[in-house]
């Protein structure tokens, strides 16, 4: 469990009926989900990947950090996993690029893998 920049408890959890990961923080002594990144899972070449396609963080708990716990708890999670991370959101994108410890476990976004997402979102 880590703690946000105003010291409140965060937990990050797969919700996989929603194939997404959340981030949950401890709100006036009550959990409230304060976002989410989302991802469609496949297989190439008996590799499992996860694209990450979207997050976002709730407004009112924007400032926090809580996009940066988020993002690396859950890419931490998919690496545990043995899956292979391609971060098409821009803000995974982002930390990707600021954090080459996870270049090991992570492959780029190509043109084929943008268009399957998209048939895989339709």
């Amino acid at each position: 469990m880590a703690t946000d920049k105003t010291g409140a408890h965060t937990s990050v959890a797969d919700n996989p009926a929603e194939r997404r990961y959340e981030i949950t923080v401890e709100d006036a002594g009550e959990p409230r989900v304060a976002g989410f990144t989302a991802y469609r899972d496949r297989d190439v070449d008996g590799t499992g990947q996860r694209v990450f396609f979207h997050t976002e963080v709730a407004e009112e708990f924007g400032g926090r950090g809580l996009g940066t716990i988020l993002i690396r708890e859950a890419l931490d999670a998919t690496r545990a996993e043995g899956r292979v991370i391609v971060g098409v959101c821009p803000m995974v994108a982002a930390f990707l690029r600021k954090n080459p410890d996870y270049a090991d476990a992570a492959r780029p976004v190509t043109p084929e893998v943008l268009s399957w997402l998209e048939t895989a979102l339709n």
